[in-house]
């Protein structure tokens, strides 16, 4: 990457290329058009649609904090009155409209089986389960709990769910009983979907004996419906358990599709954390669908013939809107991967992207970080030129993973689309638009046309440029998660209180403006490091790290410390082909111990003396969650002995017992 060693990685800028600009679906007049009128843009957006019958409001909003001053719980419309079909607008018009041949879906299993389905076929298949989803008693506004692998199953029933006005709600594959039950219970759901199994690093792995005990104790469970993946033996509740095949493919395939109301729900996302009980986000109709469908249009610049990959699993809100709401609404051709990246080799992703001719490829950070640790000079023998843009999501990328993502998968040339949003905020809302945004590694840029968001201080003033404060939304935006399913007052508690008196929206998370005005996400407040009253930025110290050549991917956190208050301690996953094995614990010290000092030092002069870790262990692998996430907290639980505070999201339980073995001799 020439240049990059004399310009920090962050200072470098990449203007759009020119003949992408010059075709881009967006210039810049979207954002003058937006802000003269907020509200009339997004109708215009809406209009992309198919609507039954149109809305008689656009949007009404009560803030947090009504005229008195008194306490209230936000509540936003969207498109009120007017009425839709959303499986309908994700399928059946593109049929009507002559596209029934155009994929649909390019499913790709673990195990190298392969489906290709078109548009025609997706939209038979989605009847047949709206047909067999009736027939077992599901209604408009019951709860269908998902609970399967990425499969195309899983976006047809997904969409008949939606297609009846039924409210479904997705668990990852590989979350345990405890979670689902859960889940289960919370929604009140009439009916679990999941399989006998899954796919998983080579393996096949159990899925309805989970299912079984998540819903032993459910009151108004009334059946599971199971779908035949991997043939393995299983339970069997006469009655109650019906398999997919029995009932779903010997549905007709014609069903006449009802609009239903904009604000009714579509789904309720739950998200995880490290204290209390997830949070059920209830996401409606409309305003959702025009947020995801207009977002994925204009930030990925969408075009007829695009292959789009959100490498996200299915039950993520990524997935949600940027592997079934937003690309089928736009009727583009996708991929849908089974299985997990290094399976059966770490170049299985490169494979999928030749052989489909990927042109749209969305992944998070710590995915990128990882191929460049097994392929530190990049992919080679793969041909990836068909990708013309990239996207990163899930957590701030660094810059140096943002060039090599560039160089190495890009070409050299492709945009990425770093985009910042939350589960709670239905949609991305930083973003760059690839013709008109001049690009900088590790920024998410600015608010994408008729959404507005700003860094404000301790009182929700705004904060000059080159300074950092809290990330925060100033006007409601159609997307947004509408309450806390069973709990409105946790929802304004959690998102609206603490800049109730100012109506701004708030979900943690810190950043900071640079002179251009462009936002850089600092990641969690609650992931800020003081030192000394000197408050650090987990990502800031991982960034320093990570452009250092020995390392792949760091998670930095804070422990106590009686002098400082907090420390900062870094574990540190090597970019070395060759390194110890999992198990090798002294191995892995030594290797630490010979990098300690030279790390701290590049710390030291990436950001100042004052953030030089005062720990640095090397480990194998870190805990992150099955999107990718760093679970920071599981790291300062290791190190101040702490038991582990909610671990449901983990990927891969074997992380944190690896770094509870180098940690063993002697603490912080």
């Amino acid at each position: 990457m020439p240049g990059t060693n004399a310009v920090r990685a962050e200072d470098l800028r990449f203007p759009p290329p020119a003949d992408l600009a010059e075709n881009a679906n967006l210039t810049a007049d979207a954002w003058a058009e937006a802000d003269a009128d907020r509200i009339g843009f997004w109708e215009r957006q809406a209009e992309r649609l198919t609507w039954a019958t149109p809305w008689h409001t656009a949007h009404s909003w009560r803030p947090a904090l009504d005229d008195a001053g008194v306490p209230a719980i936000p509540a936003a419309g969207w498109f009120e009155g007017g009425t839709l079909n959303v499986a309908v607008n994700c399928v059946d018009r593109h049929v009507a409209a002559g596209h029934g041949s155009r994929v649909a879906l390019h499913f790709e299993g673990e195990r190298g089986d392969r489906r290709t389905i078109t548009y025609a076929d997706l939209e038979r298949e989605v009847n047949r389960a709206a047909n067999a989803l009736t027939d077992l008693g599901i209604r408009r506004g019951d709860r269908v709990v998902i609970y399967l692998p990425v499969l195309p199953e899983t976006i047809v029933i997904t969409l008949a769910v939606a297609r009846i006005g039924a409210v479904h709600s997705l668990v990852f594959g590989g979350f345990s009983a405890e979670a689902l039950r859960f889940r289960v219970e919370d929604t009140g759901a009439k009916l679990l979907v999941t399989s006998d199994g899954q796919f998983r690093r080579g393996v096949a792995v159990a899925t309805k004996s989970n299912a079984d005990a998540a819903v032993a104790s459910a009151p108004a469970l009334e059946h599971v419906l199971v779908v035949r993946r991997t043939g393995q033996d299983l339970a069997w509740t006469e009655g109650r358990d019906v398999w997919w095949h029995d009932v779903v493919d010997t549905a007709s395939p014609v069903h006449r599709a009802e609009a239903f109301d904009a604000e009714n729900p579509l789904f309720i996302m739950y998200t995880s954390g490290t204290t209390g009980t997830p949070k059920g986000l209830v996401h409606t109709s409309g305003g959702y669908l025009t947020h995801a469908s207009w977002a994925h249009w204009a930030h990925f610049d969408v075009k007829d013939d695009d292959v789009h990959w959100c490498t996200a699993d299915l039950a993520w809100v990524t997935a949600h809107t940027y592997e079934i709401y937003g690309p089928l609404s736009n009727g583009v051709t996708q991929v849908i991967y089974e299985g997990t990246p290094n399976t059966p080799d770490p170049g299985r992703h490169f494979e999928i992207i030749e052989r489909y001719g990927v042109t749209t490829y969305y992944t998070a950070p710590t995915l990128v970080r990882s191929f460049m640790s097994w392929f530190p000079e990049g992919p080679q023998g793969y041909d990836l030129s068909s990708i013309r843009l990239l996207g990163s999501v899930g957590e701030a990328i660094n810059p140096q993973a943002w060039l090599w993502f560039r160089e190495h998968v890009g070409s050299g040339s492709a945009p990425i689309i770093d985009t910042w949003w939350q589960s709670e905020t239905g949609a991305a809302i930083l973003a760059p638009l690839p013709g008109v945004t001049t690009l900088k590694p590790g920024s998410a840029t600015r608010p994408l046309p008729g959404l507005s968001a700003k860094v404000v201080d301790d009182d929700g003033i705004e904060v000059a440029r080159g300074s950092s404060g809290y990330l925060v939304l100033d006007a409601p935006w159609p997307g947004m998660a509408r309450t806390i399913w069973g709990n409105p007052a946790r929802y304004r508690e959690a998102y609206w209180a603490r800049f109730a008196a100012q109506g701004l929206y708030f979900a943690g998370d810190g950043a900071r403006y640079d002179e251009d005005g462009d936002i850089w996400l600092l990641g969690r407040v609650d992931e800020v490091i003081n030192v000394s009253g000197h408050r650090l930025s987990t990502i800031e110290v991982e960034s320093a790290l990570v452009s250092h050549p020995a390392v792949a991917e760091a998670g930095v956190t804070g422990y106590a410390d009686p002098i400082t208050g907090q420390a900062i301690a870094a574990f540190v996953i090597p970019r070395f082909a060759e390194r110890p094995d999992a198990a090798d614990v002294p191995g892995w010290r030594a290797l630490g111990a010979s990098l300690e000092r030279e790390l701290r030092d590049h710390v030291a002069a990436r950001i100042g003396p004052i953030a030089k870790p005062k720990r640095i262990l090397l480990v194998p692998d870190l805990p992150k969650t099955r999107s990718g996430k760093i679970l920071r907290r599981l790291l300062a639980d290791l190190l101040e002995g702490r038991e582990l505070g909610d671990a449901t999201s983990l990927q891969d339980a074997a992380s944190v017992d690896a770094i509870r073995r180098i940690l063993e001799p002697s603490g912080p």
